[in-house]
């Protein structure tokens, strides 16, 4: 792959991740079914648990320039298999969240062609039991697989298109943010916790996948330049600007609309036109498909190149991981990728989806919360681009806060976990573990070489059906 996304296109891999759905649709069902107004607690408890993850990713994307995220540093640390429990666990988290936010944004769409008009039939509305009569959402299958084609025409490409985006996304939610702090009733805002703080924790569990879209961001290590120095700090230059925006809005959504008549598929939009600003409702909704396509942009992406990481290290069959020869992507997992997230988005509710992205997430932070606290203890002198804070309390922080969120998900959740957890032990078991052991090294990454790595260390090109040596 070619190294050409600097600090400022890092960034906004960063706020795309981050800024979307949680704002434009989750923000909307939480506060209406869990939360309340007191959403922008949840947020805030959100935020604060992907903080101290934050933390422990800075370090090691400043140690360790390559693909694969969250699967890279666990696997150097803490072993191989624990690397891939991570990678397989996260292969199906992010391609949950493209769905996620893709049936998110379907519900701007149909806000914006309502507007203007087209009615779509009753069945591609949504996915069974999101209305009556929905039996697929055909908004959200589509948005999957465009961006999916977005992503194979290059990153050099996908990625000024997605600055582009995110800036116009940032645009629109200063503008919501501006516009309806002179709406806002305090009225609206009470009672302020109508369902406890148990339910504000809940809605932080809910709505967590909407706070650590820099996990992804890691995953272009190998198409950043000076990865060691500027990855960091896109990483919490994209979490710090993302938060602040995200607590305003909530307390927006909330205030200019009562939570118990929010709308949990176009809230923001919504929530203006019941105050009798329907243009700029309009606009939202514009702003909230541009806004929710750099989230599915970012996602997918880095589902890709962990897919890349996992086949380039012989853990998932090579055949995945094949770099186009003139766009120089991983073409074939990006449309594996696109499709499975169209199936999940178009037959699954937002709800259930966010669910399984977020059980699946906060067990790799905790893992790799403990990762960077191992490796500061066993290699102390290794070369670090950045540092974790207040060690040893902020990685065990990460570790707390992340067991306490999974702990308010739904039994269904676990079980869905673990059962996606087990087919991924019976595959490393089957092929992961013996191939390991006959593909050339390049992939995998050695505690003992990190000091000798540099930002220009790429993995030696290996064509993708090559013979085993």
């Amino acid at each position: 792959m070619v190294r050409t996304l600097g600090l400022t296109q890092l960034t906004m891999i960063g706020i795309g991740a981050i800024i979307g759905a949680g704002i434009f649709s989750l923000a909307a069902a939480v506060a209406r079914d869990v939360a309340g107004p007191a959403v922008l607690i949840s947020f805030l408890v959100a935020g604060a648990a992907s903080l101290c993850a934050a933390f422990a990713y800075a370090e090691f994307a400043g140690m360790v320039p390559k693909a694969g995220s969250s699967y890279t540093y666990c696997a150097a640390v803490l072993g191989e298999i624990v690397g891939w429990i991570v990678g397989w666990d996260l292969l199906l988290e992010y391609t949950a969240i493209v769905a996620v936010v893709a049936i998110g944004m379907s519900g701007y769409l149909g806000f914006l062609l309502d507007a203007v008009g087209i009615h779509l039939p009753t069945w591609a509305l949504g996915a069974p039991g999101t209305g009556p009569g929905h039996r697929i959402d055909l908004l959200a299958i589509v948005i999957c697989l465009g961006v999916a084609w977005l992503l194979t025409r290059g990153t050099r490409t996908s990625a000024r298109v997605e600055t582009v985006l995110t800036i116009v996304k940032i645009a629109i939610v200063l503008l919501v943010i501006v516009v309806g702090f002179t709406k806002v009733d305090a009225g609206n805002l009470t009672p302020f916790a109508p369902f406890g703080l148990g339910g504000a924790f809940t809605g932080a569990a809910t709505v967590f996948f909407a706070v650590f879209g820099y996990d992804a961001l890691s995953t272009a290590a190998e198409e950043s330049v000076e990865a060691r120095r500027k990855l960091p700090k896109a990483m919490m230059l994209s979490l710090a600007i993302s938060m602040v925006l995200y607590v305003l809005a909530c307390i927006v959504l909330t205030g200019i609309q009562h939570y118990t008549e929010l709308n949990p598929s176009s809230g923001i939009s919504s929530a203006f036109a019941s105050v009798g600003l329907s243009g700029l409702a309009n606009v939202i909704a514009i702003g909230a498909v541009i806004g929710i396509v750099t989230v599915t942009f970012s996602f997918m992406m880095g589902a890709s190149r962990l897919w890349y990481a996992l086949s380039r290290d012989g853990l998932m069959p090579a055949w995945f991981g094949a770099i186009h020869p003139k766009r120089r992507v991983p073409h074939r997992a990006t449309w594996v990728i696109g499709v499975v997230s169209a199936v999940l988005a178009g037959v699954l509710p937002i709800n259930a989806v966010a669910e399984l992205t977020n059980i699946g997430v906060l067990l790799a932070f905790m893992i790799v919360s403990a990762a960077v606290l191992v490796l500061r203890y066993r290699k102390p002198d290794l070369k670090r681009g950045f540092r974790c804070p207040g060690m040893p309390v902020v990685p065990v922080l990460g570790m707390v806060f992340s067991l306490w969120l999974m702990s308010f998900l739904t039994w269904e959740t676990w079980v869905r976990l673990g059962c996606w957890l087990l087919a991924g032990l019976a595959l490393y078991a089957f092929y992961g573990y013996r191939r390991t052991r006959q593909v050339m090294p390049g992939g995998s990454v050695d505690l003992d070489t990190l000091d000798d790595m540099t930002d220009s260390d790429e993995p030696e090109p290996r064509p993708a059906h090559a013979p085993v040596p």
